[in-house]
């Protein structure tokens, strides 16, 4: 009997993507392609107020209610879904290039280098990301651009300690002493072939934190430190509709809220998914 007799057949579901995960990897591209053409599928200007339409619920005209202000929510989530998207992107470009240059600045150096970065993460550490974030706005003043860049610090130790875990094991392989035997430089070894073998596996992790991060600024627009009026994030509308709770109309705060709920976990889920295959390879 042959090798190839004795081979074990493909499993058909090998290379499939689990239920769930296709379920919030569609719900994602929805979502993503709502905020593209948020312009075109809103029924209403974001911004457009109508006082004599105050706390409407659902009904023909307005699908989702409004807030108190007349403001159409479903026009308003829709936009919305723009800055709470593209921000925790901006965020995460920044932590990346920080986090992933002092990992795999510590990790290829050694020594003193690496016992500087460590400590200095382990310090950043020392503060909760949120607590820093807001000492951080205390002093440059509230605003999203102010919230994007102090988060994508808070995020940056966590980003450099899993990098420089990744390069340590990347840097011992084989092929790297080979290239210095060619007679390759360190810095062109590190740059060329070390820094994208990490990719993949770098990239999967962001993807896991893109949730938080869409999380941790939709919190600083609650308390008021993010998004400022009149924007339509997320985090903001559901600060705003919190008084209309207290007269019975739930909406104003149960949609963006929502909103925020299903993209996170869908993000989650895919998140993992990916880490794990990109990971893998």
């Amino acid at each position: 009997m042959t090798a190839t007799a004795l081979a074990p057949a493909p499993s058909p579901l090998r290379g499939r993507r689990p239920l769930g995960v296709a379920v919030a990897g569609a719900f994602l591209a929805l979502v993503v392609l709502a905020a593209v053409f948020a312009p075109l599928l809103a029924p209403y200007a974001p911004d457009a107020i109508d006082l004599s339409a105050s706390l409407v619920g659902t009904g023909g005209e307005h699908l989702l209610g409004t807030d108190s202000s007349g403001q159409d929510l479903l026009s308003r989530a829709l936009h919305g879904a723009r800055t709470s998207l593209i921000a925790p992107v901006l965020l995460l470009a920044v932590a990346a290039v920080l986090g992933i240059s002092l990992g795999v600045l510590a990790a290829w150096r050694g020594g003193w280098v690496d016992a500087l970065v460590s400590r200095l993460t382990d310090v950043m550490y020392a503060f909760p990301g949120l607590l820093f974030t807001v000492l951080i706005i205390a002093v440059f003043g509230a605003g999203m651009t102010t919230s994007v860049l102090a988060l994508g610090l808070a995020f940056t130790p966590t980003i450099a300690k899993y990098t420089r875990s990744l390069a340590l094991s990347e840097a011992r392989k084989p092929y790297v002493d080979a290239y210095r035997v060619l007679g390759m430089g360190g810095a062109r070894i590190c740059a060329l072939h070390v820094v994208p073998n990490l990719g993949r596996a770098v990239l999967g992790y962001l993807v896991v934190l893109f949730g938080e991060a869409l999380m941790s600024l939709a919190t600083l627009s609650y308390l008021g430190f993010g998004a400022q009026p009149p924007s339509s994030d997320w985090g903001l509308m559901v600060q705003e509709g919190q008084a209309a709770v207290v007269q019975g109309a739930l909406l104003p705060a149960m949609v963006p809220g929502t909103a925020i709920a299903l993209v996170v976990v869908s993000f989650n889920v895919v998140g993992v998914w990916a880490a794990d295959r990109l990971g893998s390879r």
